[in-house]
């Protein structure tokens, strides 16, 4: 069969021009989601067309097995049913009940400590930190301006609490992206995310329970919320509870778009023909992710056939000494390229084979190289000025807050990344993973 030739670090440009199009687009419109991402890709395939060497027959079979590679179908497949499911839980009225919970339960003074946890838990249940933004930031907003609570306190909570559940969720498109790549279980990358994401969160919890010590706010400035319906939350802490527990992420999707489908029934929100009409709206959500990744991992097959990958993880071994730095490297990496192109997700797809590459020459568990890139990309993702999430939160201020007013408060972010820095150095996940090991992963290998 025809192979593409090798070119060593020239083969890497086809990928230059993916990312460089669509940070160039950005940084031209002054919007980094203004250019389509599949689109940018469709630019790198052309230019690995007419780059790469070889027949042209070998590379048309190299990006379709790509496109067409089982991890790759799988992660779209599992994309397709996560946006159904969002798509229909918020249509039968899930967020709305998520935030009246919250708001009957939270006192005045601790309610920065309140935002954080409520963010948290629906960037949880519906896998997006710029939904959760969306659904609470108009209604911070509104309750720092009515009571004595600092509003960057109450945004850099909003911020921490939505970066929280973005980076654990099971059906978050990171999640997805990151287990995919590196071929692991999602509830196994949980389990070891939240060991490195939990003592962060407690303690940003008790930052923010002291900071609710210091605030004189009145008990009279909380809106009155609607009467709390427990029903319409019942498919958020279904999906949780069976992924948590362990069930295939296919069963656990289906779970909840058919649990969600019959509370609305039942309720009057959805009739069967409205309930179709919501699936399918929430497969076309995800329909830019979807062919982002499905493209990408063609043109990453093309670039890996003619030596692309393979040269940069030999300059990578330059700056790479054993098994800690390895890992310092993933997140280093996917922190690079976010940075350029603003999108955790992208980033993610991008960097998940280099990654996969990286851990496995360095035996570095793929279960902790899939929470380390979740991890890093949400990290610097949180913290850019011009990504999404900054832009939505101050857009619902008017200007009366500036992005270097929040980033003191975004505690959280800062926690997180204490506590992954200790997870790498530390020895103390690789112990957890001996004790749970994985067929690819021998107990000497997780040692450094």
């Amino acid at each position: 069969m025809d192979q593409i030739q090798k070119t060593g670090g020239l083969a890497l440009f086809p990928f230059l021009v993916f990312v460089f199009i669509f940070l160039g687009a950005g940084i031209v419109l002054n919007d980094f989601y203004a250019l389509p991402s599949p689109v940018a890709v469709v630019c790198g395939i052309i230019a690995a067309f007419l780059i790469l060497k070889g027949n042209i027959n070998a590379k048309v079979d190299a990006l379709v097995r790509g496109c067409g590679d089982s991890q790759i179908v799988t992660m779209c497949v599992i994309y397709l049913l996560a946006g159904a499911f969002a798509v229909v839980s918020k249509s039968i009225g899930g967020v709305d009940a998520t935030v009246n919970l919250g708001l009957n339960y939270i006192p005045v003074q601790y309610l920065a400590l309140g935002v954080f946890v409520l963010a948290a838990f629906l960037s949880t249940a519906t896998g997006t930190s710029v939904g959760a933004i969306v659904a609470l930031g108009p209604i911070v907003v509104g309750l720092a301006e009515q009571s004595d609570t600092s509003m960057p306190l109450m945004l850099g909570a909003l911020l921490g609490g939505s970066m929280f559940g973005d980076n654990l969720s099971f059906i978050s498109d990171t999640t997805i992206a990151a287990t995919q790549t590196q071929e692991c279980e999602m509830k196994d990358k949980f389990k070891v995310n939240f060991l490195i994401a939990g003592p962060a969160a407690f303690v940003t919890i008790g930052l923010l329970l002291f900071a609710g010590f210091q605030n004189d706010a009145t008990q009279a400035v909380l809106p009155v919320t609607r009467e709390i319906e427990f029903l319409k939350i019942a498919p958020y802490l279904l999906v949780l509870f069976l992924a948590v527990y362990g069930v295939n992420v296919f069963a656990v999707l289906i779970a909840g778009i058919v649990a969600s489908g019959l509370v609305g029934i039942v309720g009057g929100e959805l009739d069967v023909l409205l309930f179709s009409k919501k699936i399918y709206e929430g497969f076309t959500s995800m329909t830019e992710i979807f062919l982002l990744s499905m493209l990408t991992g063609g043109l990453a097959e093309m670039v890996r056939q003619a030596g692309g990958i393979q040269f940069l993880l030999s300059k990578a071994n330059k700056f790479i000494s054993g098994y800690r730095s390895s890992q310092v490297g993933v997140g280093l990496l996917v922190s690079g390229v976010n940075s350029a192109i603003a999108n955790n997700t992208v980033s993610i797809v991008i960097t998940g084979p280099v990654a996969k590459d990286i851990s496995q020459r360095y035996h570095i568990d793929k279960r902790k190289t899939a929470a380390i890139l979740d991890i890093f990309a949400c990290i610097v993702q949180g913290l850019l000025p011009y990504g999404a999430q900054i832009l939505i939160m101050l857009n619902f201020t008017n200007g009366e807050v500036s992005y270097l007013e929040v980033l003191p408060y975004a505690w959280y972010l800062y926690l997180l990344l204490f506590f992954t820095v200790l997870a790498i150095l530390t020895p103390f996940i690789d112990k957890f993973l001996q004790q749970k090991p994985v067929l690819a992963v021998t107990k000497e290998a997780v040692v450094n």
